[in-house]
Order: structure tokens, then C-alpha cells, then sequence
């Protein structure tokens, strides 16, 4: 009430002074800032001045001291015209976690906490905070100590520069891929950017059971139902239960729909792997471009076939979509529980990291644990060339999610993080496993039907670690589950609508731009607008299927369903009915369909552009004084990376000096200015590389 009249009041005056002939002046409003806009640490509100952690002293900060975060939080404001992104830069030093290790460091954006992982430093050296999201008006950034313990000499906030992701290849790691897999790649590659392909995980094994009251008539070799309809017996299917009584394990009805006999109940059922594709359809009157599907019932533990080629056939031959596949593949929990080759009950195995299952082994002849990979890969190749027989391509994702959390000790790639077996041991034997499984399908069964598509996480920068390579990979991926934790929207369940920009952007420099960025699992789908406005241009999103443990796609809990809908219908979100007619043969988006061209904008894509006489016959050439330093500040850093895109995406503001050119000009040294320089600047920086010039060849 008191708010409401003040504002009657306000207007009242103002009306009362134009009345009288007197011009009304607004309330003054905060003017936008300038950037990049560099404050002072000891210059933020709540701080306080250092000049040395007690005795230990950190020459060459700015300005008359620095601050210390310790306690207490301190914070600052700007102000900008619209919501858009913005680069986060802190110079600071972390000494408290030893030579190697990292603490967390957390800022608030708006009450919106965005978190690090800090690797130690006793030198003043540029952080990467990532990309922040600040909204029209006034903007508070804070500090907060969580674990702290972080001097800090400066703070940088700066447009944030998109690169060009065009750059990303269209060409797969294997040289000979089919036909159709490069077509998809292709296709994938031509909306990467402008689009993005809409997917739905599909449940796999036994899941969604539907028990019916067929069963089967020893007497008359029948399988019938309580209304005498007569179902066709699989007579390759005949077993006996232990009371030795006959059955068939599989019948099929009048509408081709396969029935599995239930030991337990003796009559058959039929999982319903629809269910979640169909809910999506009841929301939002379209079908997923992307359908996911799972290898994990092939184990050889317990090997069965719950048909999964067949469904992936049908959905790519049939209903035309694209394939993604994962594999959860089970190992024996105790290995001394195992005997090679014979079933084990499913109880006793697990995918998870629990289990005394050796990794390292499955690449060493003679070991329990090769014998029984080289049985896994077996089980898998059979199924993959069903597909590929077919002219099936899959985006397969193996060995997924492997980093897991963040890691427990000191050694960031060490795999005390991980939640399944195949991570475990870190790092190095994790890739290891994954080009024993790339080498032995292609070379060994022949299976080139597979575009590789890779999971990465954002802890710190040693989950670039992780990445097993240019030559392995075709596309990385992230798997957002966030209703819970890690959230950016201040709220702690629901739907959480973020875009996750900065950790796609994050993943985007790992690879070097080399690489198309997916969202292959998500529980919350992010809103077209916050993806649109935070340029998080994700190839495809997935949500992971409904069950009784979590509704992803139906629960009200995970999505907005009022956002769900808008996306699968705007001109943005790719559905089945657009792809196009001859996805697999090298086609093109549909006539029409935003699809089929790349906007490129100013604000959505980088231009590579060149300052060198070569370049643009205008500036002749200066000499390179110290390569990489953009800015001409005698040394190497985050800040030179954040001057070389800002010229790019506006060189007549933040034009570079002709040495600052020259000093630029460290990847691919000769071709000018690009992008690729300042995605060099910060692999040194993130100690991905040890020195400059770098190179893509």
C-alpha cells in the first residue's frame, strides 16, 4: 500500500509542475556502464585492503593493495541496457590448496551463485568466472566465501564475444564412415548454430511392462486371451520352467505387437517403449527429430534381447529420425562370483563404480576383465551391424558421463568423482577403454555406421582432460540434471528452465571450436528464450525417459510444460516432420524451414578478420614483442584472449594496435587475428598447453 501511494504521489507532482508551466525532470537513472569495466579488488563494497596473506607477500598487484576473501563478502554494481551476456575475469592468487590442487570459489550474480574451481597459484593470474547472464538495469556482482580464501587484485566484466560456430567440423573420425552416417553429420553440422533438434530418451529392457491376459494352453499349443483371440507362437521360442512345463517364450497378435511370456505370472506381456515419444506427441503435437536408445540389456552376464535394433531400424527406415544410442553395460559386482561366459544374476552386477571390476585390465590379455570386455563388445558389434545392414547411423555415446562429480582428492582426472566403472581409474585408462572399443569395432567387425559423441563435464578446466581427442570424437556432449543443485535461477525445485551457456562454452573451448556441442541427456528442457539470449546454441537437447523414480517428460516437477510446448513449435526447435526427405543420403533441411541457412550476426557469430598488412592491405605488419600479447602488457593472459574477440566482434571500439596484431597472431600463425587465437590464449592459460604459437594442423 505504502509502495502505491508513493507512486500517486510521485505522479500528482509531476502533473502539479507541468501544470504550472515547469518542466518535469525524471528521477535520475544509473548511466550504463562502460566496457570492459575493471574494478579494483580493496574498491569493492565490504572489502577491505591487503598487501601481503600475513607473511606471505604477492608482488605486482594494481592499484594500492588487493582484497583478501576470507569471511565476509564484498560486491559491486553495473548497469546495462538490455539482458545479454557478460566475461567474468578475476586476477587474482589462491595459495591455500597446495601446488596442483584447487578450492571452489563462488560469486553471486544477482543473488544467483555461479561457481569455480580455483587452481592454486602464488602469482597473480587471470580466472575464468565464465559467462554471467546480467539483466536490463542495475546489476549486483558479490563474492561470497564458501571455501574459499581467494586474494583478489582486480575484477573484469566484458561483453561477452560468441565464436564462430561454423568452425566446427562436418568431417567424422572415421575415414571410412557409411554414407549415410556422413550425411548425417553433414546435416547436423548445416543447423548447428541457427537450430536446435529436438530428442526423447526411450526406455530400454524390461521397462514399461504391460501385463495382458494372454497365456499359453499346453493342452492345445495355444496362446490365447480372455476373449479367444488366437496369438502366433515363435516356435523357435519353445523352453521348459523348472517343474519342466512347455512354453513359448514369444507370441505375436493380429497387430504385430510382440508378447514376452512372464515366468512369474505365466501369461504374456509387452513393454511399451512409445510411452515417452507418445507423451511428447500428446503435449506438443509433434515427434522428436531425435529418438535415444540404450545397448544395456546385451550384457553378457545376462544377455537379452529386448529388440532394441529393431525399434532403431524402424525409427530411422520407417519413421525416419535420427538415432543416438548409449550403452550401460554391466560387470559382475564381485568378480569371484563370475564364471566366464555362464548367467549371473543381475542383482550381483552393477555399472556403477562399486565393484572390484578392474578397468585398467580390460586392456590386458590373459585378465578375467579383458575376457569378459572382449564378450561385451561381441554382444554390442552384433547388434551395431543389425543397423548398419540396414543403413542405420547412430550418434553413439559410450561410456558416458564419466568424469561424474567433481573429483574427491588433489588430482582432478584421478576418478575418485566417477559413478560408473568404466571412470573409475581416472583419466588415462578411461581413454584408454574407449579407443580399445573405438579400434576393435571398426577394425575387428567392421562397424562404420557410428558418429562418436562424447561426455564432458565443467568442474574445472582439467575436465578438458578427459576428452579423448580430435581423432576419436565427433561430437561432445553434456548431461544437465539441475533441478536440484547448480542452479542459476535462485530456486531450489522445479523445472529449471537455464540455458547453461557458460558451461557450453566452457565444453566449445575444450575441443577448440573443433567440435559440435549437444545436450544428450537433460531433465529440465532450457526455454528457447533463455537459449536465444544466452546464445547457448546446444545441437540437441534429450530428456532421460519417465518412470516411477523420476517423470521427466510428464512430471510438472521437471518440466514447464507451457515452455516445452512453445519450443517444439517455434521455427528455432527442429521436430521429426522437418527433417529432411533424404537426411540419409546427404539431404538438406526442408525448403522453407529456418533450417535451411545460417543467420550470421554480428552478436551471433565471429567474423575471423586479420590486422596484418596481409590482411587487410591497410596496417602494414608490425614485429611480434611477446606472442600472445594482444593487449601489448607485457605477458600472457586471460585479458589478451577477452582484447582479441572483442576486436573481432567490434574493431572499430576495441581496435588492437598494430604489435598487439602481430602478438595476436598465435595459432595458425600467419592467417591474422581469429578467433582460434584467444581460444590458444586460454588453453595456456588452463595449462591445456605449455607454451605459444599453437596449432590446429
Amino acid at each position: 500500500m505504502k509502495k502505491f501511494l508513493g507512486k500517486v504521489l510521485s505522479a500528482i507532482s509531476a502533473a502539479a509542475v507541468t501544470a504550472a508551466g515547469m518542466p518535469y525532470i525524471a528521477p535520475a537513472q544509473a548511466a550504463d556502464t562502460a566496457f570492459p569495466y575493471t574494478i579494483e579488488g580493496e574498491d569493492m563494497e565490504g572489502a577491505d585492503l591487503w598487501t601481503s596473506i600475513y607473511e606471505n607477500k604477492i608482488d605486482g598487484y594494481s592499484g594500492k593493495g588487493f582484497w583478501y576473501l576470507t569471511a565476509s563478502p564484498a560486491s559491486f554494481t553495473v548497469t546495462v541496457p538490455e539482458d545479454a551476456m557478460y566475461q567474468l575475469t578475476v586476477r587474482g592468487a589462491q595459495i591455500l590448496s597446495g601446488e596442483g590442487g584447487a578450492r571452489q570459489q563462488a560469486v553471486k550474480v544477482n543473488g544467483v551463485k555461479y561457481t569455480i574451481q580455483a587452481g592454486y597459484s602464488a602469482e597473480w593470474r587471470d580466472y575464468d568466472f565464465g559467462m554471467i547472464r546480467l539483466n536490463k538495469g542495475e546489476n549486483t556482482i558479490e563474492f561470497i566465501n564458501e571455501y574459499g580464501y581467494m586474494a583478489i587484485d582486480t575484477v573484469t566484466v566484458s561483453e561477452a564475444v560468441f565464436p564462430d560456430l561454423s568452425l566446427a567440423t562436418d568431417e567424422l573420425c572415421d575415414p571410412d564412415a557409411t554414407p549415410e552416417a556422413k550425411a548425417v553429420m553433414k546435416y547436423l553440422h548445416s543447423v548447428y548454430g541457427t537450430n536446435i533438434l529436438s530428442g526423447q530418451q526411450q526406455i530400454y529392457g524390461g521397462g514399461n511392462q504391460v501385463q495382458t491376459s494372454i497365456r499359453y494352453d499346453a493342452n492345445a499349443d495355444k496362446c490365447t486371451d480372455e476373449s479367444g483371440t488366437v496369438y502366433e507362437i515363435d516356435k523357435d521360442s519353445y523352453d521348459e520352467d523348472e517343474q519342466g512345463n512347455k512354453f513359448p517364450w514369444h507370441c505375436t497378435g493380429p497387430d504385430g505387437q510382440v508378447y514376452t511370456y512372464s515366468t512369474q505370472n505365466r501369461n504374456y506381456t509387452y513393454n511399451n517403449y512409445d510411452l515417452d515419444v507418445d507423451l511428447v506427441y500428446e503435449l506438443t503435437g509433434k515427434y522428436p527429430a531425435i529418438q535415444g536408445f540404450d545397448f544395456g540389456s546385451y550384457c553378457p552376464c545376462y544377455a537379452w534381447d529386448d529388440g532394441v535394433a529393431g525399434r532403431m531400424i524402424e525409427w530411422t527406415n520407417e519413421k525416419g529420425g535420427i538415432c543416438t544410442a548409449s550403452w550401460h553395460v554391466n560387470v559382475p559386482t564381485t568378480l569371484a562370483d563370475y564364471t566366464l561366459g555362464e548367467p549371473l544374476d543381475f542383482s550381483k552386477t552393477t555399472y556403477s563404480e562399486k565393484t572390484d571390476f578392474k578397468t585398467a585390465n580390460c586392456m590386458v590379455e590373459g585378465t578375467v576383465e579383458y575376457e569378459y570386455f572382449q564378450l561385451c563388445m561381441k554382444n554390442l558389434a552384433a547388434e551395431l551391424k543389425k543397423l548398419q545392414d540396414a543403413g542405420v547411423p547412430v550418434i553413439f555415446r559410450p561410456f558416458h558421463e564419466a568424469e561424474g562429480n567433481p573429483s574427491h582428492t588433489d588430482d582432478p582426472i584421478d576418478g575418485s568423482g566417477a559413478w560408473f566403472w568404466w571412470a573409475k581409474e581416472g583419466a588415462v585408462v578411461y581413454k584408454q577403454i574407449w579407443a580399445l572399443l573405438q579400434d576393435t569395432l571398426e577394425n575387428e567387425y567392421g562397424l562404420h555406421n557410428l558418429i562418436w559423441e562424447q561426455n564432458l563435464y565443467a568442474w574445472s578446466d582439467a575436465s578438458a582432460e578427459w576428452y579423448s581427442g580430435d581423432d576419436r570424437v565427433d561430437i561432445v556432449a553434456y548431461d544437465k540434471y539441475n533441478t536440484q543443485y547448480n542452479r542459476h535461477d535462485g530456486k531450489t525445485s522445479g523445472p529449471n528452465l537455464d540455458a547453461e551457456a557458460g558451461i557450453f562454452y566452457k565444453i566449445h573451448g575444450y575441443v577448440k571450436g573443433n567440435k559440435m556441442v549437444a545436450m544428450a541427456e537433460n531433465d529440465s528442457v532450457p526455454s528457447m528464450t533463455n537459449m536465444q539470449v544466452e546464445h547457448a546454441a546446444w545441437l540437441y537437447f534429450c530428456p532421460w525417459y519417465d518412470s516411477q523414480q523420476a517423470y521427466f517428460v510428464s512430471g510438472d516437477n521437471y518440466q514447464d510444460h507451457d515452455e516445452f510446448k512453445a519450443l517444439y513449435n517455434s521455427d528455432y526447435c527442429i521436430t521429426l516432420d522437418e527433417l529432411p526427405d533424404d537426411l540419409f543420403s546427404g539431404g538438406t533441411a526442408p525448403a522453407g524451414s529456418t533450417a535451411t541457412t545460417k543467420a550470421t550476426t554480428t552478436a551471433e557469430t565471429m567474423l575471423t578478420t586479420t590486422t596484418t598488412a596481409a590482411g587487410t592491405g591497410t596496417t602494414p605488419a608490425a614485429e611480434v614483442t611477446l606472442i600472445g600479447d594482444a593487449n601489448v602488457d607485457k605477458k600472457v593472459t586471460v585479458a589478451d584472449a577477452v582484447a582479441i574477440l572483442q576486436s573481432i566482434a567490434n574493431k572499430d571500439k576495441y581496435a588492437l594496435t598494430p604489435t598487439g596484431a602481430a602478438n595476436a597472431d598465435c595459432c595458425d600463425t600467419g592467417d591474422g587475428v581469429t578467433a582460434r587465437d584467444a581460444l590458444a590464449i586460454q588453453r595456456l592459460d588452463a595449462k591445456a598447453i605449455d607454451s605459444l604459437p599453437d596449432t590446429t594442423k
